[in-house]
């Protein structure tokens, strides 16, 4: 791995969902040691950094997002010796290794959280977020729960209530607590202490909440939309003014950007707001002194991502994120697999992988991307996730996209489990699409994937390149990627229909011939088929 402070500029990070990933013991719940078992993959398709979701202890109810000690393995994952032998396999291939962390919340079974309920005195009554009730009894505000009901849940012990912005089995820290931010930073300290590359962030806007429990207005209903939040889910009927997005926040990034320093680590923080989320990108990535990075959900959510809809985000983001950093992803953990989203065809697959990894910002790739994996239909009797119960069958959560990974068609489970069980059902869909069956199938989306990350590392003007002169003229966005040794010319046709466009004038040299990109015809124009793109080179002064 190389020594560049800024490496995470353009990277192209892996995300891993351990669950899902390769079960090494044979109990159908993937683990650490499949992950490392696993790691030539991943390395193999020239990604820079594995992003893991979490692995710490958790009961599990949503599934380790519900965090009940920081610092240690959870057993069905192995344990703290398996993780230090992961980072070293993993730094072994040349891959940095970023974990999870949950700051705005912990399980109500962390430590922390049984001292806090259990009085209004003892040395962490603080530490969460509690607040007596108005005199009818009822919550002191209007502030909703993003995974359904109301965000405050009564303690008789306390006679209080507790504020979760997901499950009631979540508990909201309270970072207003200064010694709260302090058991953050030794919590990041120490899994800097083990060797990881960086961070990254969960819900990173939702830390601070409003000291005054003031409630939130209403949204007009011309300005909601589902992008973090499914439709029939009230929570996208208010503007979230108090239940996060505080100013508060910047100070608190500050403070964890110089623990980062200390290790010369990095953060990507998942900022997760309905209207602002752009802006929000921009505060917390601009300055140098706040995190690194943060990706937004504008190409995570399901309105079709088209050429005028990118030149808009784009144009947003120069207003309001001219000195941020973005991270693109196209699918995750908590969102259908863009396949399925967007009802993809292969070439609109590949189309798809081309233009963001030209496009200005670092890239996650979820596991299975590279696969062209569409969403998993898991029957409601095989649901896991508590959000797909509380709103089925509007909303049927998040399983589909985390069913297992598909090793090899033969073996099985696909080679992901030897369990007679795995902990969510593989689907016959996916079967075919297994790793080794697409090794030896010269058309199948991996090999795509491994020729379009290649190109953007032997082009370094795409990694980290100024983009400007965006258009969209019907389907095809062009740009140009600059930096201070070469200009790139990027158009692509995301439509079904062929599109000609007049290329730059000068000298360029047509590139990308190895992942079909056009050239210019004797007519003079470049012809592009459905999602084909043009790439054109010139170094300075030529």
């Amino acid at each position: 791995m190389s020594e560049d402070p800024d490496w995470w500029r353009g990277a192209v990070i892996y995300q891993i969902y351990p669950r899902s990933f390769q079960d090494s013991n044979g109990d159908g719940v993937g683990d650490l040691a499949g992950i490392i078992r696993r790691l030539p993959h991943v390395a193999s398709l020239g990604v820079d950094a594995i992003w893991i979701s979490p692995f710490f202890p958790s009961p599990m109810k949503d599934f380790g997002y519900d965090i009940s000690e920081y610092c240690d393995v959870d057993p069905l994952f192995g344990s703290l010796a398996d993780f230090d032998a992961l980072v070293a396999a993993a730094h072994g291939c040349g891959l940095r290794v970023m974990i999870d962390l949950v700051l705005s919340h912990s399980s109500d079974r962390h430590p922390w959280f049984v001292e806090s309920r259990s009085g209004r005195t003892n040395p962490r009554a603080d530490w969460y977020v509690w607040s007596d009730p108005r005199p009818d009894g009822t919550p002191p505000n209007n502030w909703l729960s993003i995974f359904g009901g109301p965000a405050w849940a009564w303690d008789p012990g306390r006679e209080q209530y507790f504020l979760h912005n997901f499950l009631a089995s979540q508990p909201d820290l309270n970072l207003h607590c200064k010694a709260v931010q302090q058991a953050i930073f030794d919590t990041a300290r120490f899994w800097l202490d083990r060797g990881v590359d960086g961070f990254r962030l969960d819900t990173i806007n939702f830390y601070f909440c409003d000291k005054k429990f003031r409630s939130n207005p209403p949204l007009p209903v011309e300005e909601r939309n589902d992008n973090i939040a499914p439709r029939v889910n009230p929570y996208n009927h208010q503007l979230h003014l108090y239940d996060k997005n505080q100013p508060e926040n910047i100070d608190f990034l500050r403070k964890f950007r110089a623990a980062l320093d200390e290790y010369g680590a990095v953060a990507l923080g998942e900022v997760g707001d309905a209207q602002s989320d752009l802006e929000i990108l921009g505060q917390y990535t601009s300055g140098g002194d706040k995190v690194q990075m943060c990706y937004a959900f504008d190409f995570l959510g399901s309105a079709p991502l088209t050429a005028a809809r990118i030149a808009a985000v784009y144009a947003r983001l120069d207003r309001v994120a001219a000195e941020g950093w973005v991270c693109w992803a196209l699918s995750n953990h908590d969102v259908v697999r863009h396949p399925t989203r967007w009802g993809l065809s292969p070439a609109a697959l590949r189309g798809f992988l081309t233009l963001t990894l030209c496009l200005k910002g670092s890239v996650c790739l979820y596991q299975g991307e590279e696969l062209g994996l569409p969403e998993a239909d898991v029957p409601f009797e095989a649901l896991q996730d508590p959000y797909g119960i509380a709103f089925w069958p509007e909303f049927k959560g998040r399983d589909g996209c985390r069913t297992p990974m598909v090793w090899a068609a033969e073996d099985l489970h696909a080679g992901f489990s030897g369990a007679p069980r795995t902990w969510l059902p593989i689907p016959e869909t996916h079967i075919g699409l297994a790793v080794a069956t697409q090794e030896h199938a010269p058309e199948a989306p991996i090999h795509h994937y491994r020729r379009a990350i290649a190109f953007r590392h032997a082009n370094p003007v795409l990694a980290r390149g100024a983009m400007d002169t965006v258009r969209a003229e019907g389907n095809v966005l062009s740009f140009r990627r600059r930096d201070a040794t070469a200009e790139m010319f990027v158009a692509i046709n995301l439509g079904e229909t062929p599109a000609a466009l007049v290329p730059p004038g000068g000298d360029w040299l047509p590139v990308g011939a190895e992942i079909n990109a056009a050239r210019p015809g004797a007519d003079g124009l470049v012809h592009l088929g459905p999602w084909q793109p043009s790439l054109m080179l010139r170094r300075k002064g030529a």
